[in-house]
């Protein structure tokens, strides 16, 4: 399976007791959806883990991960992100996209100057944040990801369209 054919929903933030429960954090528009799309895997595929939510706790979700009995065994995935076939994942409507669909699409003006590429989308509480970067921008800049900055997605051609208002980016 390709890198193309999973999605990152979501990561093991360590332990939550001493029970083996681990704190997990959610990247789904709704948060417990992530025990839906199972089994989720490594980011490389070598490893598969059913997840059984069992809480809201602080910052996440409490659950249950098989194979994880211990406090030292659920510390040990801390860091770990859980990916889920794309397959497995509600498809979205046409304004809608998945993360891991926008990062490397090329990045145009609206008079079709290519100025780069789609680094990473990020998020801090107040909406979606492009990263962006290439031979015409100095050093990676940060884009608000709205309908008025980013009109056009076209994944289909690979690409984004933006309208940047004067010193936006550098």
């Amino acid at each position: 399976m390709s890198d193309s054919d999973r999605v990152c929903v979501g990561a093991i933030a360590g332990a939550f007791g001493v029970m083996g429960e681990v704190r997990l954090k959610s990247f789904c528009a709704d948060p417990t959806a992530i025990a839906d799309y199972g089994p989720l895997f490594t980011e490389d595929g070598a490893t598969s883990y059913k997840i059984t939510l069992t809480r809201p706790v602080s910052g996440g979700l409490g659950a249950r991960v098989t194979g994880v009995k211990t406090k030292e065994e659920a510390d040990a995935l801390k860091g770990v992100q859980l990916y889920a076939d794309r397959t497995r994942l509600p498809k979205l409507p046409d304004d809608e996209f998945y993360h891991a669909d926008l990062i490397g699409l090329e990045v145009r003006d609206t008079g079709g100057v290519v100025l780069g590429k789609v680094l990473s989308v990020n998020n801090h509480g107040a909406g979606d944040i492009l990263e962006i970067s290439g031979p015409a921008i100095k050093g990676a800049q940060m884009i608000p990801f709205t309908l008025a900055i980013v009109p056009t997605v076209d994944l289909a051609l690979g690409r984004v369209i933006v309208d940047l208002p004067d010193g936006l980016i550098e």
